[in-house]
């Protein structure tokens, strides 16, 4: 039933998608979707706008208006994971299917050049073992996945980090992942690599972000992800600046037990 209450309202315009408001929200009422602060839902929301302080854009007021009542009981039940956060939309599959999304390992046959000298002439070695690399297109039960080492980087990361094969990829056994968590959907990244790692167990997993403010997404809604899977593995977080640089001390250790 509808009752007159205030509400959250979110400025889109103002709004840059740097997902404070959702990390502040203690109802789990809010999430990135397409690069903008969403409401999940109204009975999620209480109205008492712990997310307002957090916006650094001022995006987000109170508002009076028509909005389902609050339910602390649905609340419950979102943020212990029984109900879907939101409701999922899945893309209509392309005509006939596309054979460039379906898994591979590239692990097997011929290994990638490891030195300048066994490399391509022309190019850097590749160091890639898996595809697809986009979080969204990797399915979750992937073989490749099982025991790996991950890294999960942000979409802009090879393109500021001119060694990010050499630095990251050269180890073997490591599986590339790679997303947005301002322009893509975090939520749904988060719900599906939850269930990937509970079903997969990596040996740990690496995230590489951008300095900037909306790229620390990628580190929450990772960290997020491993506590609901109640997996111990160790995760490391490293910030890599516009002009390509790891500055000392910027790399953050993580540990998640049971």
């Amino acid at each position: 039933m509808k009752v007159r209450r205030r509400m959250i309202s979110i400025d889109e315009d103002k709004c840059d998608g740097c997902g404070l408001c959702a990390q502040a929200c203690h109802e789990g009422a809010l999430r990135i979707v397409d690069g903008k602060a969403r409401l999940v839902s109204d009975i999620y929301c209480d109205g008492l706008g712990d997310c307002i302080g957090s916006c650094p854009r001022d995006a987000i007021t109170f508002e009076e208006r028509e909005a389902e009542a609050y339910d602390e009981e649905a609340v419950r039940r979102h943020l212990a994971g029984e109900t879907p956060r939101a409701p999922e939309v899945t893309p209509p599959p392309l005509p006939g299917g596309c054979p460039g999304v379906a898994a591979r390992s590239l692990r097997d046959g011929a290994k990638a050049p490891k030195s300048e000298a066994e490399a391509p002439k022309g190019g850097a070695p590749s160091l890639l073992e898996n595809w697809p690399v986009q979080l969204r297109l990797v399915p979750e039960g992937a073989p490749y996945l099982q025991g790996a080492r991950w890294v999960l980087a942000a979409d802009c990361v090879p393109f500021a980090l001119g060694d990010f094969h050499a630095r990251f990829l050269a180890e073997e056994g490591t599986v590339c992942l790679v997303g947005c968590p301002k322009l893509d959907d975090a939520g749904a990244y988060r719900d599906k690599l939850a269930r990937m790692i509970a079903v997969s167990h990596p040996r740990e997993i690496v995230v590489v972000r951008m300095e900037v403010p909306c790229c620390g997404g990628l580190t929450r809604l990772l960290e997020d992800a491993v506590e609901e899977a109640r997996v111990d593995l160790p995760v490391t977080t490293v910030v890599v600046g516009l002009r390509g640089d790891v500055a000392p001390g910027e790399v953050t250790r993580y540990r998640f037990r049971q």
